[in-house]
């Protein structure tokens, strides 16, 4: 087997691995202005999809601009997820020298898609027999397990593991709100372990211990209720796939009224569509049906006054409805900015943490709201991905998606693996 790292090695964005020139795992983008592709351009048999985040599916349309054009394997959430989210880039960037595909391109997704299940093998390319197993990374998401008859690849994509430590270090356990609070509340861990020979594995958060999922909960609502019992408005920008929903359920659970605004709303709706790919569908259509959805952005400037939570797009901070509610309560410290993802470097979000002002339409203002980070990431942390790779100590590790990845196979190196960190570009045979 060889293996064409496209994109995603030593880095975090536009994963595209090539296997044998026939079989395309991911085809993605990486965030910049203007963007980054994947190096190449190929001409695969078939396209299999490990999720619907940009930065493993955002550039899927631009293989459907000529013929022949391959079909594309993957579970009916990340359909939904990439259709939603290749829209929202033709609408941003449609018709500029940045958006390599086109409306027409865009059309041709429904027309080549192919929906699994997890644990259902199927045959994309003859020869290969790919199995999707739960990631639990965001609803949808999955490890994609390929065998050829002679190796047989892991591909990771994303993953999640549950924290099995509560708020007191020990096992993990309910709260007494209806969910466990051991890891993500949309989701739960992935616990899938397939046979393999090579694993290509992310390495997000190699050098990060995530603080207990219970700790970082209860700090979050507790800040959120502090702001509002003083007269305060907490604005959260959330990511639309995945942290929005968490959110939700998060502020159900402690009793905590929101307001939801962005793309976020649609995408819960899309979750709910496909309610066996979540944790507790149930617990997620009560939280929604608890919240009350923005339908009017004419509405925001006066919900900025309120006393009450706002769950709004984007999680960086780069647009959407955020750039209104965030300037609207900039100028009191009795408000609260809480931010619930990673903030990539250069963004205004990470403009906001580290220097307490941000852009926002083009303008550059001070924020005297109090801003806090807590840590909700839907990927694995170090102990997380040591935990994972303990299965496959006789297999071949490939280290990518990550910041540290020849860092990271290092470590493995001097723990007996065998493991390494391709670059980008590189074909590596297996």
């Amino acid at each position: 087997m060889k293996l064409r790292f496209l994109g995603g090695a030593r880095e975090v964005g536009r994963s595209a691995l090539l296997v044998d020139d026939r079989l395309l795992l991911d085809y993605g983008t990486l965030a910049g202005d203007p963007p980054r592709y994947p190096v190449d351009t190929p001409a695969p048999e078939a396209v299999v999809v490990s999720h619907g985040h940009l930065d493993h599916a955002g550039l899927l349309p631009a293989l459907l601009a000529a013929e022949p054009r391959p079909p594309i394997h993957w579970t009916p959430p990340t359909r939904d997820l990439a259709r939603l989210l290749a829209r929202d880039t033709l609408k941003l960037r449609g018709g500029t020298y940045d958006c390599p595909f086109t409306e027409a391109d865009l059309r041709r997704l429904g027309e080549v898609s192919h929906l699994h299940g997890y644990d259902e093998p199927f045959e994309p390319v003859p020869g290969y027999e790919v199995t999707f197993h739960d990631a639990g990374h965001v609803p949808g998401s999955a490890h994609v397990a390929v065998d050829d008859g002679d190796e047989r690849l892991l591909y990771t994509g994303d993953f999640h593991t549950d924290d099995r430590r509560g708020a007191d270090g020990t096992s993990g356990r309910a709260n007494g709100c209806g969910a466990p609070v051991s890891g993500q509340r949309l989701l739960s861990g992935t616990t899938a372990r397939p046979d393999a020979d090579v694993v290509v594995c992310e390495s997000t958060y190699s050098d990060v211990s995530h603080d207990p999922r219970a700790t970082v909960e209860e700090r979050f609502a507790e800040a959120l209720r502090e702001t509002v019992w003083n007269g305060g408005t907490a604005v959260v920008p959330a990511f639309a796939i995945g942290r929005t929903q968490e959110v939700l359920l998060i502020c159900a659970a402690h009793d905590l009224d929101c307001y939801v605004d962005g793309m976020g709303k649609r995408v819960t709706r899309q979750f709910l569509d496909n309610p066996s790919f979540l944790r507790d569908a149930d617990a997620l259509r009560e939280a929604a049906g608890r919240a009350r959805f923005v339908t009017n952005p004419g509405q925001r400037e006066r919900i900025a006054r309120k006393n009450t939570v706002i769950v709004t797009t984007s999680g960086m901070l780069s647009g959407g409805p955020a750039m209104t509610y965030v300037p609207a309560i900039r100028g009191s410290p009795t408000n609260l900015v809480a931010m619930t993802g990673y903030q990539v470097e250069g963004t205004p979000g990470r403009e906001l943490l580290e220097r307490g002002r941000a852009e926002f339409d083009g303008r550059v203002l001070p924020v005297s709201a109090r801003v806090e980070a807590f840590d909700f990431s839907a990927h694995a942390d170090r102990e997380g991905l040591l935990a994972f790779l303990d299965a496959y100590r006789d297999a071949r590790v490939l280290v990518n998606h990550g910041d540290r990845c020849a860092a990271f196979a290092a470590e493995l190196r001097a723990d007996g693996y065998d493991a390494s960190a391709p670059e980008l570009g590189e074909t590596v045979a297996v």
